[in-house]
This record gives C-alpha cells, sequence and structure tokens, in this order.
C-alpha cells in the first residue's frame, strides 16, 4: 500500500482523524470543519455556520471558511508527502481570498489539484530544490451558489538527512 493509499484510509478512519483535528487543529475541529471525501485528485472539506464558526453579521467567520479552504488544500499536499522517502517539508507560503455571498449554512470547499500537487511534490524530489504551487479551493453553499474562492501557495522542500 503506497504513503497515499495509507493516508486516505486515515482520514477516512471514523475516530483518528477526527483525534488528529481535536489535538492539532483544534480550532478546525470545535468550528466543525469536517472531511467529506478524500481521493488523489480532489478534497471535500466542509463548514457549518453554528455558534462557534459565527461572525457578529450572522454569517460564517472568514477564518472559519479559511480554515476549511487551507484544509481542502492541505490534504492533498499531505496525501503527497506522507511517509515519503525522503521526507518532503510543507509550508503555507501565501493565501488570497475572494467573498462572493454570506456563508449562512454548510459550506463545501473543494480543492481538484491533487495530481498538480503531486507533479509538483515529486518535482520537488527528483531536483532537491523547493517548489511552490498555487492551489485553488472553492466554497459552494447547498445549493450550489458560489461562496468564496481561496488560492493558497505551498511550498515543498526535501527535508536534510
Amino acid at each position: 500500500m503506497t504513503g497515499a493509499e495509507q493516508f486516505i484510509q486515515l482520514v477516512n478512519h471514523p475516530v483518528k482523524f477526527r483525534l488528529f483535528l481535536f489535538t492539532k487543529l483544534p480550532s478546525a475541529y470545535f468550528s466543525g470543519v469536517r472531511v467529506k471525501s478524500l481521493s488523489e485528485e480532489k478534497a471535500d472539506v466542509t463548514v457549518p455556520y453554528k455558534w462557534f464558526s459565527q461572525n457578529p453579521f450572522k454569517s460564517t467567520y472568514f477564518a472559519c471558511l479559511a480554515m476549511a479552504a487551507e484544509l481542502s488544500t492541505g490534504l492533498l499536499a499531505l496525501l503527497n508527502t506522507y511517509k515519503r522517502k525522503p521526507a518532503v517539508s510543507m509550508l503555507v507560503v501565501g493565501l488570497e481570498a475572494v467573498y462572493h455571498k454570506k456563508a449562512t449554512g454548510i459550506t463545501l470547499f473543494t480543492c481538484e489539484d491533487g495530481l498538480a500537487v503531486r507533479d509538483i511534490v515529486n518535482d520537488a524530489i527528483a531536483t532537491g530544490e523547493p517548489k511552490a504551487i498555487k492551489t485553488k479551493s472553492t466554497g459552494v453553499n447547498e445549493k450550489g451558489e458560489l461562496i468564496a474562492e481561496f488560492f493558497i501557495t505551498w511550498s515543498f522542500k526535501v527535508k536534510a538527512a
């Protein structure tokens, strides 16, 4: 089983990934950020509008939207760096956001850049040079209306042995 397959299995485990969120990303856990699906090509992450994720304007706080968007891209980054030999470090080096509509229910963020992330990680390993990629996560409401678009730039670098 490849590292990517192992990572997908870990994320899909009903307890293990929630424990990861609780211990490593508690604000995402308490805000209700959840992984809906993950494959090598794309990741779907949801965030609800609720008391813990609200702002004074009766919509989801922008930072909670950003957490869900970042997780949708970050899952694809983690999937492609999990148990890699040589080990690869990853870091967010840029974030841009465009908000289109108030988020007043569940917002679904989708990133479909999994294969591009795989290619850039492989390139970083092959060249030994740091590589960066700008990923896109699109958030829609339950009616399919566009809520927000996030562009998150990830940097990948082979760790020193």
